[in-house]
């Protein structure tokens, strides 16, 4: 049994990844899984599902939304804390073990932190895994955004440019301001046929760093 395949999905909250991943399993000749950080997050208890929680607080120290308003302008910004990124390092490790069973995977996922983008490639050592950046402009994130039900003012805004200043470049970038779910999924599907590059050179280079 050989191990699964992984379509690494990073962009920004409403940038079109769940779109995305839901029209790359229509396209797909073979199954693949969505695995996805909200899922993980829907799963912690809600005590750890934290708004506007104290410091110490299980909120705290789960997942905790944060809506601030900064230079007049409301923005959510969403913070782990220990247990939070317990379950985030756990999640990497999950999927990992899910790919290695042979089963093919789309994550869904934001990179908050570099070092996240670090543990992934850790935790993926000996998997395929195509990263893709999923871009979008930030009038058309904030006005899916507005549409969508359940969401925080800002949130997209609060980690818009972050998600993608991680240091490491894509297989492959989307942009689904303009393009179809549908083409974006085609480019994605084009693209592997191609072996897969970052994760694998964004692993050398951490342990080569370990190693001095």
């Amino acid at each position: 049994m050989g191990t699964g395949k992984i379509i690494f999905l990073n962009g920004s909250s409403s940038a079109g990844k769940t779109t995305l991943a839901v029209m790359l399993q229509q396209l797909l000749d073979e199954p693949y899984q969505h695995i996805a950080l909200d899922q993980f997050r829907d799963g912690m208890p809600g005590r750890y599902r934290g708004l506007n929680s104290p410091a110490g607080t299980p909120g705290d120290l789960g997942l905790n939304v944060v809506p601030t308003r900064e230079n007049g302008e409301l923005i959510t910004r969403i913070r782990f804390g220990e247990h939070g990124e317990k379950v985030l390092r756990g999640m990497r490790r999950a999927i990992a073990a899910f790919a290695r069973e042979g089963n093919n995977i789309i994550i869904d996922d934001l990179i908050f932190k570099p070092e996240y983008l670090v543990d992934y490639a850790e935790a993926l050592y000996d998997l395929d895994a195509w990263l893709i950046g999923v871009r979008c402009s930030l009038d058309v994130v904030n006005d899916r955004e507005r549409r969508r039900p359940g969401r925080f003012p800002g949130t997209a805004t609060s980690h818009f440019h972050e998600v993608h200043a991680h240091g490491a470049s894509y297989d492959l970038e989307v942009d689904t301001s303009n393009t179809t779910p549908r083409e974006c999924a085609e480019r994605i599907i084009a693209r592997l046929a191609q072996p897969p590059e970052v994760l694998q050179q964004l692993r050398r280079r951490a342990s080569a760093q370990e190693a001095r």
